[in-house]
C-alpha cells in the first residue's frame, strides 16, 4: 500500500542525499593530469617535492615555497598548490595553482590548461563556484586535447554550475561529459541527482540506472537510487538501496545518510492514513 501523501511528503521534503551541489572532500582536487615533468635539472627536485607534499603537507609547503624563492618557477609553485590542498588549504591552493597556470602560459607550456583545471577544483572545493568557472573556462580556451581530461573538465563545470544555481547549463555539460567519457560512473551519478531535483525522475531513473551498472558496489549510487525512488513513490525500492548503501559500506557518511532516510521513511509509514 503507498504511503499516504501527507506523511510521504513530509519524508520527501526532509530527504537527506549526497549532494550534488557540494564539493567532495576527496583526497584530490580533480581529474588527474598529466605527470608534469621538470627540466633535467629540477626533475628531481619536483618529485622530491610533490613527494614529500604526499606524505607531509606541512613540509611540502615549506620545501616548495623554499623552492620557488629559488627561483622553481611553475614548477614550485605547482608543487605549492599541490601541498596546500594536501593540507585542505583551498584557496591557498587555487592561488598557487593560478601563479602556475599564467608562468605556464607566457613559456608557452601546454600544460597550463591542466593547472587551470587544479585551480578551479580547489576554488569549488573553497565553495566559490563562480571563482571556480573563471578558471575552468581558462582551462577549455587553453586547450586540451586529450578525450578523458575533457571529459573531466565538463564534469568539473557542470558540478560548478550546480552549485551556481545554473542548472540549465549544468546540464548541457553533463551531456558533454557523457558523450566524452561515457563510463565514468561518477557523471551519471552527479547528473542523476541533479534532475531528481529538478523533478525530471524518468532521466534521473534512466541516469541512475547506468551509474548503478558502471558502479555495482558504489554506496552513493545505492544512495541516490534510493533517493530517486523514493521521489517517485517506490518505497520499497528505496529502501532496498539504503539499505545496500549500508551494507556496502557500515560505516561513515553515506551510511549515516541511508540510516537516516530509513528513520524517515519508518517514521512516514507509521503514520496514520
Amino acid at each position: 500500500m503507498p504511503l499516504p501523501l501527507y506523511p510521504a511528503l513530509i519524508m520527501l521534503a526532509a530527504l537527506q542525499t549526497a549532494p550534488v551541489d557540494a564539493p567532495a572532500a576527496a583526497t584530490s582536487i580533480g581529474p588527474a593530469a598529466p605527470a608534469f615533468t621538470a627540466p633535467p635539472n629540477d626533475e628531481a627536485r619536483f618529485d622530491a617535492c610533490m613527494d614529500m607534499a604526499t606524505d607531509d603537507p606541512a613540509s611540502g609547503i615549506v620545501a616548495a615555497n623554499e623552492w620557488l624563492i629559488a627561483g622553481g618557477g611553475y614548477f614550485a609553485q605547482h608543487c605549492l598548490g599541490f601541498a596546500y590542498a594536501k593540507d585542505s588549504r583551498w584557496s591557498a591552493a587555487a592561488d598557487a595553482f593560478v601563479s602556475a597556470a599564467r608562468d605556464a602560459e607566457l613559456a608557452h607550456d601546454s600544460r597550463a590548461a591542466n593547472l587551470w583545471t587544479q585551480a578551479g577544483n580547489a576554488a569549488l572545493a573553497s565553495g566559490d563556484a563562480n571563482l571556480a568557472l573563471t578558471y575552468f573556462d581558462a582551462a577549455m580556451a587553453g586547450g586540451i586535447s586529450a578525450k578523458l581530461l575533457l571529459g573531466e573538465l565538463h564534469l568539473d563545470r557542470a558540478r560548478a554550475l550546480v552549485i551556481a544555481g545554473r542548472p540549465t547549463e549544468a546540464e548541457a555539460a553533463f551531456a558533454e561529459a557523457h558523450r566524452l567519457v561515457p563510463e565514468d560512473p561518477l557523471a551519471w551519478l552527479l547528473s542523476a541527482t541533479l534532475a531528481r531535483r529538478q523533478g525530471k525522475l524518468d532521466r534521473a531513473q534512466a541516469d541512475i540506472d547506468i551509474a548503478a551498472r558502471l558502479a555495482p558496489r558504489d554506496p552513493e549510487v545505492a544512495l541516490e537510487a534510493g533517493n530517486i525512488a523514493a521521489t517517485a513513490g517506490r518505497y520499497d525500492i528505496a529502501r532496498r538501496n539504503w539499505n545496500q548503501a549500508i551494507d556496502v559500506r557500515p560505516d561513515g557518511p553515506i551510511a549515516r545518510t541511508a540510516r537516516a532516510n530509513l528513520s524517515q521513511l519508518d517514521e512516514a509509514e507509521g503514520q496514520p492514513e
